[in-house]
């Protein structure tokens, strides 16, 4: 068997928003797109956007953030506080930069306007 992977479907409140997020910040295309769904594409693999079904947004305060143990990264080929300082003049909320020892990579975390984490990754 091989095996690709294919795609990462996150189950959001407001699918409008954060297409309109990850299209304007990351340039990402839109390959499928309905009322509770949303499929596109990053260059290596693809993110959906699933509402979640209305029983479940029913018992969610407004502006309720997700807590979860999911992260996407992104690799840049740009320089990373830049790229940090671009987001941040959008009022995107952002992390420290930050790298480790023997690791040959930059690293930037962000929050989505769900509270989804995503990291921009940049070679140094």
């Amino acid at each position: 068997m091989n095996i690709k992977f294919d795609s990462i479907i996150l189950y959001v409140q407001n699918i409008n928003v954060l297409k309109h997020f990850y299209v304007e910040n990351f340039n990402l295309k839109v390959l499928e797109e309905d009322t509770v769904w949303v499929l596109m594409n990053t260059g290596s693999i693809n993110i959906g956007l699933h509402k979640i079904g209305e029983q479940y947004l029913e018992k969610m305060a407004e502006g309720y953030q997700f807590d979860n143990n999911t992260k996407l990264v992104f690799q840049i080929d740009t320089d990373i506080e830049s790229a940090r300082n671009e987001l941040l003049s959008k009022n995107v909320q952002m992390r420290e930069i930050k790298t480790f020892e023997g690791y040959d990579f930059w690293l930037c975390d962000g929050i989505d306007p769900e509270g989804n984490v995503f990291q921009l990754k940049c070679k140094k």
